[in-house]
């Protein structure tokens, strides 16, 4: 549909989506495998439009970033759905308490869900939730993000041509109708983007106490301990950091290392980076900064550091600016003695800027994990068994990996999400379907069975035979 500010106007797109989802039957094995094939063919036949298009809405984005993280990805993810939605279809069969009766549960679509997707990975974070969506049975309305317009009118006009209007709905239009629409009735709302406007979306929802998935963030942490390999947990958390130019919702935020590892992380990191990058200036593998917003706030966590002491150590290739306003694009950049007192300690940071805070002694660190929000994701990089499993033990964090970086996002089969201030609920695979359906206990009474019996007056033989039961 067209941009509109217009609460009424969504409501009532919701609700003949509502009519319609209850006027048809149920939807089958074979509906929920075609709409999830249709949109798998809709990101394979339109690929190279929708790479463009992301392109464009960055000014620069690594083809090959968009194609693997947005693309081959969500395939992926819309894929493993396709092929195991039979058996989670299934109803599950329960053991009865009495002879005769039936007890199962049934996986029940939901009806309506809404989907707020984000600009970082626009077609991911868009289409990825839909893999359970439509596998749990249930038609969506989705409002992309604002930031990557292209990319979102291209969705808009695609989904128009693959789905029809009571199956998939497109919303265009800026923060005002994202605030309408996170105030409509939907029967569950997904939401990913920042802490902050989740906690307005989470408002919003709750005044038709609509149910929500919140994908959030936070300040994901590298612990890098004293038996870690130095050079491996660099390579591995720069990857990430320089992915999208750490536009990435799972990037690292920030490093704990042991103090006396410092000089050999600088060193691995400036080995890394001219490996990877040896120029940034036309560099078709760097992508830029979103926008000229975000770009100056990363410029201003940086200047903010440096002036509360911190030391920025740029990893710039040599003969090159550290940041260039015109391409958007800043280098990455480790930032040394970073306190509590610095906003690059405080706020998610979204780009290619990563605070290092070392430590003597790894409780300590554990500690400082502590003290904080709760992350979407931690990492930790270490060898020895009983550290490993005591780092799990005593942090939480949406999900952990062990001696890599983001690697579970990828893994169908776990569940994605937040916990506390990160998020609440996930998805992906099964979780998805399970997220997004109702799992309804449905009780079949034998003939000769009477559940109501022993709440049924009067009572005095009953109480004598409880009270017996109570006292053992």
């Amino acid at each position: 549909m067209k941009s509109s500010n217009s609460y009424l106007a969504l409501q009532q797109v919701l609700q003949a989506m509502k009519r319609a989802h209850l006027a048809s039957a149920p939807a089958d094995l074979k509906l929920r495998q075609d709409r999830l094939l249709r949109s798998i063919n809709l990101i394979r036949t339109n690929y190279q439009r929708l790479t463009e298009a992301m392109n464009a809405d960055f000014g620069h984005r690594s083809s090959y970033q968009s194609q693997v993280a947005d693309l081959a990805t969500t395939m992926k993810m819309l894929q493993h759905a396709l092929e195991n939605v039979p058996s989670w279809m299934k109803t599950t069969l329960i053991d009865a308490p009495e002879p005769g009766m039936q007890t199962r549960i049934q996986h029940q679509p939901l009806g309506v869900v809404g989907i707020i997707s984000p600009w970082n990975f626009p077609i991911n974070l868009a289409f990825g939730p839909l893999a359970g969506v439509f596998a749990a049975g249930n038609t969506a309305m989705l409002k992309p993000s604002e930031l990557t317009p292209r990319t979102s009118e291209l969705l808009a006009e695609l989904v128009g041509a693959s789905f029809g209007p009571d199956e998939l709905e497109v919303v265009l239009g800026d923060a005002e109708v994202g605030q309408a629409f996170s105030a409509l009735p939907f029967d569950h709302l997904i939401f990913t983007g920042s802490s902050a406007v989740g906690k307005h979306v989470m408002r919003a929802a709750a005044e038709n106490l609509v149910p929500v998935t919140l994908e959030l963030g936070g300040k994901s942490p590298v612990m890098i301990d004293t038996d870690a390999d130095i050079t491996d947990a660099v390579e591995k958390t720069l990857t990430v950091k320089t992915f999208n130019v750490g536009q990435i919702c799972l990037s690292p935020d920030y490093v704990l290392l042991p103090e006396d590892k410092l000089a050999d992380f600088i060193e691995a990191s400036k080995r890394f980076v001219s490996q990877a990058f040896p120029s940034i200036a036309d560099n078709p593998d760097y992508t830029s900064i979103i926008n000229n917003k975000h770009y100056q706030r990363l410029l201003g966590l940086l200047q903010d550091a440096k002036n509360k002491g911190a030391q920025i150590i740029s990893l710039t290739p040599a003969g090159e600016a550290p940041y260039n306003m015109l391409t958007r694009t800043i280098a990455p950049h480790l930032v040394i003695d970073v306190n509590d007192q610095m906003a690059i300690m405080q706020e998610e940071i979204f780009g290619p800027l990563l605070p290092i805070k070392t430590y003597t002694d790894r409780l300590d660190a554990i500690a400082y994990i502590n003290a904080n929000a709760r992350p979407l994701a931690a990492y930790y990089f270490g060898n020895n068994p009983e550290n490993q499993q005591h780092f799990s033990d005593y942090t939480t964090s949406g999900a952990l990996v062990i001696n890599d970086v983001m690697t579970h996002v990828s893994i169908d089969s776990l569940p994605f999400g937040g916990v506390g201030y990160s998020g609440i609920g996930a998805y992906h695979g099964e979780h998805g379907f399970k997220q997004f359906s109702h799992a309804k206990p449905v009780v079949i009474q034998s003939e000769n069975n009477d559940g109501t019996a022993r709440l049924r007056a009067p009572y005095a033989d009953k109480q004598i035979a409880l009270e017996a039961l109570l006292k053992g």
